[in-house]
């Protein structure tokens, strides 16, 4: 069949298949592949299979005794603590007072376990009637979810629906839904996979591909190799870890999947090594660590070592690696540990740093310990081919060690075109590690929305006319600087270079960051330049508030040599400070910048000391990710192998090529929220050659120089001009859908309505993207964009009216669901799929819109300055309609809007602080007065409205709000006055539930 006979093929399905005949052919497929069907059932019955599949698994009989043993320990624990009970047994005690120990799934033969499809299992409880679509259940237990929407749905309302189905009802009963190990959503033409956790979150939902990273979507192609029974239980027995810092479950991705399987292959054939080439920021550290793990689990391998830097064994690390392998990881700097670990045999999995490796084999008191050792089979796993000292440390390996197999990891390798000369000569990573196992470059990651792309600005702050004054003090025209001059230290150190670039930064880092609400990092050339940096930061900012000041920390070496130049093989390691290699005057200058740290940090980290000023590394690490530091001011430390998901900038002025240039952009494009939609890089050097030269050669899997032209797009952003005219494009498509905000209201037809929703959002994401341009701010003002943006904020308040509608109208339609199921009902939850002629489930992205700065403590700023602005009506009017209509615009505050409203009108003319100076103190404090006499106002009337007991009803919202759950039907009809009838029951609940949303959202939060 033709790829175009394929395409129709896929729209005539969209438009005639149904959810439920989607779900039909996906379990006649899984039939045909060998899954025993389940017909209709509900959860006592799944239950009962239960006992029947695990007598079958474990080739026993179970009495009833014994069966309720295991029900009753099955229903303890959270989802974490259900994953850990699958793979371990469970013991129950028969009558003749002997143990028996059940296997609920088989983790080490997971071809054996035993495999059930079921379709429409209904779960009910009091509260809750759910009805699932496809279930897949080993050994009786249910360990994977389906949620199918019908073809030409958003995917996004299948995972919202199991989102819904995880709060309300997997717990329910005998809670054996709690053990989902994963779900898989799909539209019929897009399929996801995930793992169940308490909190779930759609960035981190996956599509499946094959080895050559080419993507599995539709759901048959889908079912057919991801679904495959042993595949699917070799996923959960193998490929999902267990995050015991976090209590999260995390499934590999299909790359990281193949990585390990083909690392496994070659240990298996027992000779060969590798490298496996998985781009920075697409998880390698998971990856390398899952090999590691799987393989010390194989009785052919006597030690597996996994070898990290001494930087990158933080305490976070440390903990995680030693959950996985008790007493794995040893943090001091001691070898003598690392020898002892050699050599015991009960110690298989070993966690280490490149430098206590090469010292235990390398200095004679360590040497001779591990002789025992060295005849061994042996496994090394790199989670970075290229640390600096790895040329010398890998010969040494390769030496100590006779029958051992290494395997790095890097996400941009050695390759000819890059290969940088050693004392062992020109290296390339094949070279040391062999061919690439498996490949993975920029492109598949930002395809498949695993990083981000980059936008790259070349700011040149030397303008042709200029008179450039030099560092010795010489003018020179800029038109008569040379390519050599310009580089040279004379006018790159100058101060009057970099207060020009300082000034620069100070302008566009709020737009960058989206006001301070993501950090950035500065790379420098040399510690020379960053001291003049660092001087000018303070210098410009020392008559700015306190507030607006960025807080700017650096970390450096002390030692006496700088490189100009950046390849990403130099040592970026935390120095010594210790050695004779130190330079005064920069010791001096590094023990100032501490200094300063401490002031602001109220710490007390010394930069003489090598312990101290490791913590100080760590503890700066830490603020970073914590978005604590605003800037980060570097010279080579932090831009590898440091990930900090916040941070969404990086400054350049220092020459960077290849290796380097890729892993220090790449510091900026981790995945974080819906509101970071790239990196930003701002280059104060003429980096464009290099750039393009570095993507060339690490965005092409087959890495050949040339073909730039290809993956730029796909890695680099259009410059700005060419974003203009697409944000304009999609005004234009805005207004043709509704002239104006106003007309909004006159769409009548729910698919026009639709179209808004879906086009609006089209222009917030794109508006989201040109925001972190400064020059965006200053368009919006002229008519350059066909919108101002006052007309956009109109729009965007039509845009919440709508979305406020929708979820009144869902409230409605749940309440009016029968509270029995009929024959036909469907995956949507409790009614038929094809009931429903149009589906309007919508990911409205509302992160696209939320301000972290818009907050109650900033209205009540705005509100301060009203009252202290109040003899000035005209001025007084506009204030007071800025913040109605900044509150009108806000996702989370919009609802407070009345309860403000009111207290700007009525309480805030009358109050009367005995000076200007009390104002700040004085509102703050009469607003919560208000507040609080509000709540008590509105909940005293939604009790008479509901004749529910005032006391018994408080005390449920406050429970409600301490615990963030809402009471059940129970708790709720206890505190009415008048019993309803039976069959008014459920709709009453709802509607107490109702008043309790409405109260929080109002009045909590609401108090400064």
């Amino acid at each position: 069949m033709s790829q175009e006979q394929d395409d129709d093929k896929d729209l005539e399905q969209m438009s005639t298949q149904s959810e439920l005949d989607m779900e039909k052919k996906l379990v006649e497929q899984l039939e045909r592949m060998g899954y025993e069907r389940v017909e209709k059932c509900n959860e006592a019955d799944l239950v009962k299979n239960l006992k029947v599949q695990l007598e079958k698994h474990n080739r026993i009989q179970l009495t009833s005794d014994e069966f309720e043993q295991i029900k009753d320990k099955l229903k303890k624990g959270d989802v974490f603590d259900k994953a850990r009970m699958l793979r371990g047994r469970i013991d129950v005690i028969g009558a003749d007072g002997i143990p028996k120990y059940i296997e609920l799934f088989s983790v080490k033969h997971w071809c054996q376990n035993r495999f059930q499809v079921a379709r429409q299992v209904t779960n009910r409880s009091a509260v809750d009637h759910s009805r699932y679509d496809v279930t897949i259940l080993m050994n009786g237990l249910p360990l994977v979810q389906i949620e199918l929407k019908a073809r030409g749905s958003d995917i996004r309302s299948a995972f919202d629906q199991i989102d819904r189905y995880r709060s309300k009802s997997y717990e329910n009963n005998s809670g054996l839904f709690g053990f989902i190990q994963l779900f898989i959503i799909s539209n019929g033409v897009n399929t996801r996979y995930f793992s169940n956790n308490q909190k779930l979150n759609f960035q981190f939902t996956f599509e499946w591909s094959n080895e050559a990273n080419e993507r599995v979507n539709r759901l048959d192609e889908f079912a057919e190799s991801f679904m495959e029974r042993c595949h699917l239980s070799k996923m959960i027995a193998r490929y999902i870890v267990l995050h015991e810092t976090s209590r999260n479950l995390m499934i590999l991705r299909p790359y990281q999947y193949y990585a390990v399987e083909r690392i496994l292959e070659r240990v298996g054939y027992g000779r060969g090594d590798g490298y496996i080439w998985h781009t920075t920021g697409s998880g390698k550290t998971l990856t390398s660590f899952k090999a590691s793990q799987i393989l010390s689990q194989d009785p052919h391998v006597d030690k597996v070592l996994f070898v990290v830097d001494r930087r990158d064994l933080d305490y976070q690390t440390a903990l995680e690696f030693n959950a996985f392998s008790a007493n794995s990881v040893d943090t001091t700097e001691n070898t003598k540990k690392l020898v002892e670990q050699l050599n015991d045999d009960a110690c298989k999995l070993i966690v280490t740093t490149i430098q206590k490796l090469n010292a235990a084999i390398s200095k004679a008191q360590f040497k001779d310990q591990c002789k025992a050792v060295a005849s061994k089979k042996v496994v090394f796993i790199f989670d970075e081919c290229h640390r600096s000292q790895f040329g010398e440390t890998h010969h040494r390996i390769c030496d100590f060690f006779s029958h051992r197999q290494m395997f790095g990891f890097t996400g941009t390798p050695i390759f000819d075109a890059n290969t940088v000369k050693t004392k062992y000569g020109n290296k390339t990573t094949r070279d040391l590690f062999g061919e690439a196992l498996h490949k993975y470059v920029i492109t598949d990651a930002i395809n498949d929305r695993n990083v981000l792309r980059f936008s790259v600005e070349y700011r040149d702050m030397v303008k042709p006319g200029d008179v450039v004054e030099m560092n010795d003090g010489s003018q020179i025209p800029a038109s008569a600087l040379s390519e050599e001059q310009l580089n040279h230290k004379s006018f790159i150190n100058a101060p009057q270079r970099v207060d020009k670039v300082v000034s620069d930064i100070l302008a566009l880092h709020p737009s960058k960051t989206f006001q301070r609400e993501y950090t950035a990092m500065m790379c420098v050339s040399s510690v020379d330049l960053l001291r003049v940096y660092y001087e000018s930061f303070r210098k410009l900012q020392a008559d700015l508030p306190e507030e607006e000041r960025l807080k700017v920390a650096t970390i450096f070496s002390s030692g006496p040599d700088d490189s100009d130049e950046f390849t990403g093989l130099e040592d970026t390691s935390v120095p010594s400070v210790t050695t004779r290699n130190v330079d005064a005057g920069r010791m001096d200058f590094l023990k100032a910048c501490v200094s300063d740290y401490n002031g602001l940090y109220s710490t007390s980290y010394d930069a003489t000391d090598s312990k101290s000023f490791y913590e100080y590394y760590q503890d700066l690490s830490r603020r970073v990710k914590r978005k604590e530091v605003d800037i980060l001011l570097v010279v080579n430390m932090f831009l590898t192998g440091f990930d900090s998901p916040p941070l969404n900038t990086l400054y350049v002025d220092k020459n960077l090529r290849h290796h380097g240039l890729i892993q220090a952009f790449s510091r900026t494009n981790r995945i974080y929220d819906a509101k970071k939609s790239h990196g930003n890089i701002v280059c104060y050097r003429r980096l464009k050659d290099a750039t393009d030269e570095a993507l060339s050669i690490f965005a092409n899997s087959n890495a050949k120089a040339g073909g730039v032209d290809e993956v730029i797009s796909t890695v680099i952003m259009q410059p700005y001009p060419n974003l203009v005219d697409s944000f304009r494009e999609e005004v234009a498509q805005l207004k043709a859908i509704a002239k104006t905000p106003d007309a909004v209201d006159a769409l009548v037809q729910e698919e026009d309505q639709l179209n808004f929703l879906a086009k609006f959002r089209d222009v917030l994401r794109m508006q989201n993207t040109l925001k972190t341009f400064s020059a965006f701010h200053e368009d919006l003002e002229s008519d350059v964009l066909d919108i101002d943006e006052q007309t956009l904020l109109d729009y965007q308040s039509k845009y919440l009216d709508k979305r406020e509608e929708l979820e009144a109208a869902e409230r409605e339609r749940r309440k009016k669901k029968p509270t029995t199921a009929g024959p036909g009902e469907g995956g949507g939850g409790n009614e038929d799929p094809n009931t429903d002629q149009f589906n309007f489930d919508f990911d409205f992205e509302i992160d696209l819109i939320k301000r972290d700065e818009v907050n109650v403590t900033y209205i009540l700023q705005l509100i301060e300055k009203l009252k202290k602005g109040e003899t000035n009506q005209k001025t007084y009017e506009l204030t007071r309609d800025m913040i109605l209509n900044v509150l009108q615009t806000d996702p989370e505050l919009r609802h407070k809007k009345q309860l403000f409203q009111d207290f700007i009108d009525t309480k805030l003319p009358k109050l009367k602080p005995e000076t200007e100076d009390q104002v700040e103190g004085f509102v703050k404090k009469q607003f919560n007065r208000f507040v609080v006499e509000k709540r008590k106002e509105a909940m005293a009337q939604s009790c008479e409205e509901l004749n529910a007991d005032l006391e018994g009803f408080q005390t449920l919202y406050e429970e409600y709000i301490y615990r963030d759950r809402l009471p059940d039907i129970k708790e709720l009809l206890s505190v009415l006055s008048v019993k309803p009838k039976i069959t008014a029951r459920k709709a009453i609940a709802e509607q107490m539930r109702e008043k309790m949303e409405e109260l929080a959202s109002v009045y909590e939060s609401s108090e400064s």
